[in-house]
């Protein structure tokens, strides 16, 4: 006998039928524009496997297929906080085929911090999208001594330069955490860089280092298995297992908001209908539900906004994070 379902369930049958059909019509592909794209796509990571660049790398190009009806591989070229990827990038063919996997270190604070980084991050790159927003995590493993943020800075503050911090190397945002709050706070910690966060973090849980500063996606596994405990993060846009993490404003620190992005470069030179196309592809992977769900599980906020929006957000970063690295103090030979 038929039973008519409750409305509660009726609701749920609707939901997932509009989810399935929502996530169906993000994979529908695009069509090419002027035969492009006719081969593959490489995203170049400029980190060693194992980070959140890496990650955010990998999410987005095991889904581009889909969309492009072209496969996409992660390439990674780590080394010199990120300078070596993005100057090989800078340095490849215009035609769309190559792109960059970058981050606001990368592009608005290795330009100063390094003398030579090897590339302008405005004159030879044209911005496709942002993915995410998010803050860096201050983590430790889960049998270090320090339970709370302040616990740690006070023995920084009796010990200087004691205690060390990994990050995913000179120049990145990260080190820059640890920068200024030696210089604003006098929690000296012995900054220890590693290229990329993959091996920061096989350190850190191997004891072969204290704490961690880094993005929250390179981490929240860690600190949803439980191997992790977050101290502090650098922003208040909190999401995942980092929402009930304090900020480091919250616990009095001043000057120490820090937010973090991932976002995608093609070359300078390349064609606009390339860059727009490339645009409506990865905006389209970005919103598809399984991938909103992982971004931000990763303890970031999704972007995905227009290449003119995120040229923008690009100029606004430049101008702060220059001003900072400067007033710090900080450089890299």
């Amino acid at each position: 006998m038929f039973r008519p379902m409750s409305s509660r369930l009726s609701r749920q049958v609707v939901a997932a039928c509009t989810l399935a059909l929502s996530a169906a019509a993000l994979a529908q592909p695009l069509a090419p524009v002027n035969g492009f794209p006719s081969q593959p796509l490489r995203i170049v990571s400029p980190f060693p496997a194992g980070g959140g660049n890496d990650a955010v790398s990998r999410i987005v190009s095991t889904r581009l297929s889909q969309v492009l009806g072209q496969s996409a591989v992660t390439d990674n070229r780590g080394g010199a906080g990120g300078n070596i990827g993005a100057r090989y990038v800078a340095e490849s063919k215009a035609d769309g085929y190559t792109v960059l996997t970058s981050q606001v270190s990368i592009m608005a604070v290795n330009p100063t911090l390094y003398r030579t980084p090897g590339f302008d991050p405005v004159k030879h790159f044209v911005p496709v999208t942002q993915i995410n927003a998010a803050p860096l995590a201050i983590v430790v493993a889960t049998n270090a001594p320090w339970r709370t943020f302040e616990e740690l800075a006070t023995q920084a503050r009796a010990q200087p330069q004691k205690i060390t911090y990994a990050t995913p190397g000179n120049g990145t945002l990260s080190h820059l955490v640890g920068v200024v709050l030696d210089k604003n706070s006098s929690v000296g910690l012995q900054h220890v860089p590693y290229k990329g966060a993959g091996p920061a973090i096989n350190d850190l849980l191997g004891g072969q280092v204290d704490v961690l500063i880094t993005s929250t996606s390179s981490v929240a596994g860690f600190i949803q298995t439980g191997r992790m405990r977050a101290l502090a993060v650098t922003s208040p846009r909190r999401l995942g297992v980092f929402a009930n993490v304090p900020t480091l404003e919250e616990l009095g620190y001043r000057n120490a908001r820090f937010e973090d992005w991932y976002g995608f470069f093609v070359p300078a030179g390349t064609s606009p209908e390339r860059v727009a196309l490339l645009n409506r592809a990865i905006v389209q992977v970005l919103q598809m539900p399984d991938v909103v769900k992982t971004i931000n599980e990763g303890g970031s906020a999704v972007v995905a906004n227009s290449p003119d929006a995120f040229a923008a957000q690009l100029k606004d970063d430049i101008a702060r994070w220059s001003q900072i690295v400067k007033l710090s103090g900080a450089h890299v030979d």
